[in-house]
C-alpha cells in the first residue's frame, strides 16, 4: 500500500487552485485594507494627545492580544448571527446584509487584525525616525504636517519594510482559519480532498507545499524591495573587502 497516492493530488488540482486563489485574494485585500487604515492610525498612535492615542492603543491591545480565530468567530457567529443583526437584515439595508456573507466577515476580521499589527509597526518606525531628518525638515521651514508627509512618514514606511514582510507571511499562513466559517480556501480545499478520498498525507502535504512556494516567492520579492529601498541603511563595505571581491 502506497503512503502517497499522486493521483489524488492530480485529480484534485482544480480544487486546490481555487482554494489557493481564495487564500491569495482574501489575504491580499485584507492587507491592502489594513494598510490603508494603519497609516493614519499610526500617526494617531504616536500623538501626544491621550484622547487621540488612547482609543488606538486600546484597539491594538485587543486585536493583538486575542487569537485571530476568536476574532473571526466573533464577527461571523457573534455579530453576524445576533438578534439585533437579524433585525437589521429584515430592513433590507444592503450594508448590514454583508454580514450574511462569510467572505465579508472573514475579510473584516483579517483586515482589523492586520491593521492593528501594521499600525504598531509604522508607529514604532515613526518614533525611531532619526532626529537629523526631523531637524533638517524644520530647517527647511516645513510645518509638522508637511514634514510628516514628505520626510517622516516615507522614511518610516521604508524602515518598516522588514517587519511588514513578516506580517504579510503571517497573514498568509493565518488565513488558513477562513475554512472555519465555510470558506473554501487552500486549507479548506485540502480538507475536502481528505474527506472525499481519506488521504490526509496527499491533501495536506500538497497544501503545505503550496503555502511554502508562496512564502518563498514573497520572501524573494521583499528581499528585492529591501535591497532597493533600504540600501542606504546597510553597512558600508570597506575598500579592502571590495578589492577582495
Amino acid at each position: 500500500m502506497e503512503w502517497f497516492d499522486l493521483t489524488v493530488v492530480t485529480g484534485s488540482l482544480p480544487e486546490f487552485w481555487r482554494g489557493l486563489w481564495m487564500t491569495l485574494h482574501l489575504t491580499g485585500i485584507a492587507l491592502i485594507v489594513g494598510f490603508a487604515f494603519a497609516v493614519p492610525l499610526s500617526i494617531a498612535r504616536v500623538s501626544k494627545n491621550p484622547w487621540v492615542s488612547a482609543p488606538v492603543r486600546a484597539y491594538t491591545y485587543f486585536f493583538r492580544g486575542t487569537p485571530m480565530l476568536v476574532q473571526l468567530l466573533l464577527v461571523y457567529y457573534g455579530i453576524g448571527q445576533s438578534e439585533w443583526m437579524q433585525q437589521m437584515w429584515e430592513t433590507g439595508n444592503p450594508f448590514w446584509l454583508l454580514f450574511r456573507d462569510a467572505y465579508f466577515c472573514a475579510l473584516l476580521a483579517f483586515s482589523l487584525n492586520t491593521c492593528a499589527y501594521q499600525l504598531e509597526m509604522f508607529a514604532g518606525a515613526i518614533r525611531n525616525t532619526p532626529n537629523g531628518e526631523v531637524e533638517a525638515a524644520k530647517a527647511m521651514g516645513m510645518t509638522r504636517s508637511t514634514a510628516l508627509r514628505r520626510i517622516i512618514l516615507p522614511s518610516a514606511l521604508r524602515r518598516a519594510l522588514p517587519p511588514f514582510s513578516n506580517e504579510v507571511i503571517l497573514m498568509l499562513q493565518g488565513s488558513a482559519i477562513a475554512s472555519a466559517v465555510t470558506l473554501v480556501d487552500l486549507t479548506g480545499a485540502a480538507r475536502n480532498v481528505y474527506s472525499r478520498h481519506y488521504a490526509p498525507f496527499e491533501a495536506f502535504i500538497f497544501a503545505g507545499l503550496l503555502y511554502l512556494v508562496v512564502t518563498f516567492v514573497l520572501v524573494g520579492l521583499f528581499r528585492i524591495a529591501e535591497n532597493r529601498w533600504l540600501a542606504h541603511l546597510q553597512p558600508r563595505r570597506s575598500a579592502s573587502s571590495a578589492k577582495k571581491d
